[in-house]
């Protein structure tokens, strides 16, 4: 049914997350996160939009994902049919799989990484994912692609896919958040729109917007007057600032 990762880089203090899944709008009932909570990945036959934001906001409180993890899913009777993964402000990470969730299901856990998965081919693909992003030396928005392209390629959802995700927050750098809805490519559409989103007029825009780290940052009038045209011809990108008299 759905796969995903969770994972903490210490050298940046940045947060992220990768999901897919047999269904619809994957972002959007799986991934949650902000810098102050950690990240949660709610999933699975019922997955829990209530448990996605309550053990964010026991971690954001001060519990580590385990507590956090444990407190959100015990009081709950309707767990036997969701799964919950967390990874709290320190990169501890937890997850819970319900009894009756659909086979192959589980949760595999690394260095500040999570990964978890029901409706599976099979156990590897978990292991897939958890050994492309440990073993992968590009930046951490590009490892977590590349895990769920080898979780694919491992067995993926067994339906096949039909969305995916990702989010990717830090102190340095605005919120990434990037979403295929539905598509019968969403792995490959995903990366492109990443592609898209990092290159180019976008991406030197994002680079002009506020950050934790930089909140009172704005463009002068020098980027706006650079960025009032795309610098490269092919790229269709619309330019971030327009011209005025």
């Amino acid at each position: 049914m759905t796969f995903s990762l969770l994972a903490y880089d210490a050298e940046t203090g940045r947060f992220g997350a990768g999901a897919a899944t047999g269904s619809l709008c994957v972002g959007g009932w799986v991934l949650r996160g902000d810098l102050a909570s950690g990240l949660s990945a709610s999933q699975g036959t019922s997955p829990s939009t209530v448990w996605g934001e309550g053990v964010l906001a026991r971690m954001r409180e001060g519990m580590s994902a385990e507590e956090a993890v444990t407190t959100t899913t015990a009081p709950d009777a309707g767990r036997a049919y969701r799964q919950l993964a967390a990874i709290d402000p320190k990169g501890s990470t937890a997850a819970f799989t319900g009894s009756e969730s659909v086979p192959a299901c589980g949760h595999r856990a690394g260095d500040r990484v999570i990964v978890s998965g029901n409706m599976l081919a099979g156990e590897a693909v978990l292991d897939a994912i958890l050994d492309a992003f440990a073993t992968s030396d590009a930046p951490f928005d590009q490892r977590i692609l590349a895990a769920l392209r080898a979780g694919d390629a491992a067995g993926s959802d067994s339906r096949g896919l039909m969305s995916a995700a990702l989010l990717v927050i830090g102190p340095d750098a605005p919120p990434l958040t990037l979403r295929i809805d539905w598509s019968e490519t969403p792995l490959a559409d995903l990366t492109a729109l990443h592609a898209r989103a990092t290159t180019g007029a976008y991406a030197e825009w994002l680079r002009l917007v506020p950050t934790k780290a930089t909140p009172d940052r704005a463009p002068t009038p020098e980027d706006i007057a650079r960025l009032s045209v795309p610098a490269d011809p092919e790229d269709d990108t619309p330019a971030p600032f327009v011209e005025t008299d």
